[in-house]
């Protein structure tokens, strides 16, 4: 009698531990920077910070849409897409930073396509307006002297676009795409070279937010997603080859290639969240408004005081 008490506490402890954990929807894509989110989720870091999170494969054109629906409370995305979703009504805000880009992202050129500035009046596939292949576009032909008005952009999404490139479709002069996807491009340079990536246009870093509602009715929640994501970073760091292996068959690609995929960015540890959020966060985010704002991307600038909140990071 005494024994079967003490496993129906047991049990029952165990029932109002899990009634403890918070659910959370979070939405992103396969993109090597956000693959610490998935090793935080598999390897059991978010459970045994008390959360209960589901990851939500999403296109980042239709992520703030999941979002708004309230399917989503949190998601990541790059900085600057964050401005475009604020200006367009969907209320977000930023907690940590994930990863900044050192040539994960870029842009890759049929052989005829000698320099960025060649591409006028060429065709480019490149995801939809509001997104950071686009956004890369943009930021890459004005600091060539074009916009997207002197191109012609064919939405595609960034595996597709490497696709494109590979099997050298008629008219498509360029595409924007990333890591893994950017590498099945470096395997095969006859396809079309790549002439610009993130370590000539240092632009693409990426974040964690949340709902403004999620953030004020869970704030502890909020605070071990962030404590996960670094706790993630420490178990890559302490065990690569079974980090690299868990965040590789998230994306169909072998420890060994994910490896080599991961190198061409930095995740960001909790010392290099503070420095980010001290003073660069909002510096980018002003020019990179700026420039949605010429491109007609979004009509108004948002609160930009309420992009971020830092309080999460200590």
């Amino acid at each position: 009698m005494k024994k079967l008490l003490t496993l129906s506490l047991v049990a029952l402890a165990c029932v109002s531990a899990q009634a403890q954990e918070t659910k959370i929807t979070l939405g992103m894509s396969g993109w090597t920077g956000f693959a610490p989110l998935t090793l935080a989720k598999e390897a059991g870091i978010f459970k045994k910070n008390g959360l209960d999170v589901t990851i939500k494969k999403i296109p980042q054109k239709d992520r703030h849409l999941a979002i708004a629906s309230g399917d989503v409370q949190c998601a990541a995305t790059t900085v600057e897409t964050w401005i475009v979703w604020n200006a367009n009504g969907v209320a977000t805000t930023q907690i940590f930073q994930l990863d900044k880009s050192y040539g994960a992202d870029g842009m890759v050129v049929k052989p005829n396509i000698a320099k960025i500035s060649d591409l006028k009046g060429k065709t480019v596939a490149a995801s939809a307006p509001g997104t950071a292949p686009w956004f890369t576009l943009a930021w890459m032909l004005k600091k060539n002297g074009l916009s997207p008005k002197d191109v012609k952009i064919v939405n595609l999404e960034p595996q597709a676009a490497a696709n494109a490139m590979i099997a050298g479709t008629d008219g498509i002069d360029a595409a924007m795409t990333y890591e893994p996807y950017l590498g099945a491009v470096r395997a095969k340079p006859e396809a079309g070279k790549i002439i610009a990536t993130t370590l000539d246009y240092p632009m693409i870093m990426d974040t964690v937010g949340c709902t403004p509602r999620f953030l004020a009715d869970s704030p502890k929640a909020a605070k071990a997603l962030a404590d996960s994501y670094f706790e993630a970073l420490d178990m890559i760091q302490k065990d690569p080859e079974k980090s690299f292996e868990i965040m590789g068959a998230d994306v169909k690609q072998p420890a060994d290639k994910f490896e080599a995929s991961q190198k061409y960015l930095r995740w960001q540890d909790r010392a290099a969240n503070q420095k980010f959020f001290a003073g660069e966060h909002a510096a980018f985010s002003k020019e990179a408004a700026d420039l949605l704002l010429e491109a007609g991307v979004i009509k108004a600038l948002p609160d930009m005081s309420k992009l971020a909140d830092t309080r999460f990071l200590k």
